[in-house]
């Protein structure tokens, strides 16, 4: 899969969660590429554009120590229940170097789930994963 591609699929999964919660499952999505030729950052939709690239490496903490010794394959999910404020939610592995990154600047993994409409939402997800899966984003 191509970037523009993969953006379209992110960009539309976000949409449909909304529709399914009722309101945004998630404000903030990046894709990220290792190694970082761009920073790391290939790229990006939410709320805090100017700060995302310099918070980076904070925000990430509590989702690499849920990923830390683990292996992932394309269209592989990992969520953090309890990564609060601008922190990391979830992240799924698109490509053989490459992830993305889903986010909710005010609320946690824990307390979107709390509400039933998670069910629908999450399918959504998994039906963006299942894309990755078949087809991977070439970085």
């Amino acid at each position: 899969m191509d970037l523009e591609t993969a953006r379209r699929h992110i960009a539309a999964c976000i949409d449909r969660m909304k529709a399914c919660y009722a309101q945004p499952v998630f404000d903030e999505w990046a894709i990220l590429a290792v190694p970082a030729k761009t920073g790391g950052i290939v790229a990006y939709g939410g709320p805090r554009a100017d700060e995302f690239r310099r918070q980076l490496a904070r925000d990430a903490e509590p989702l690499r120590a849920a990923v830390a010794g683990k292996k992932f394959a394309e269209g592989d999910i990992e969520f953090v229940p309890d990564a609060a404020d601008t922190h990391y939610d979830a992240f799924m592995k698109i490509g053989p170097a490459s992830y993305l990154v889903l986010n909710h600047t005010t609320r946690t993994m824990t307390e979107i789930r709390a509400d039933k409409k998670w069910l629908k939402a999450q399918a959504v997800l998994f039906e963006l994963s299942e894309k990755f899966r078949e087809d991977p984003l070439a970085t």
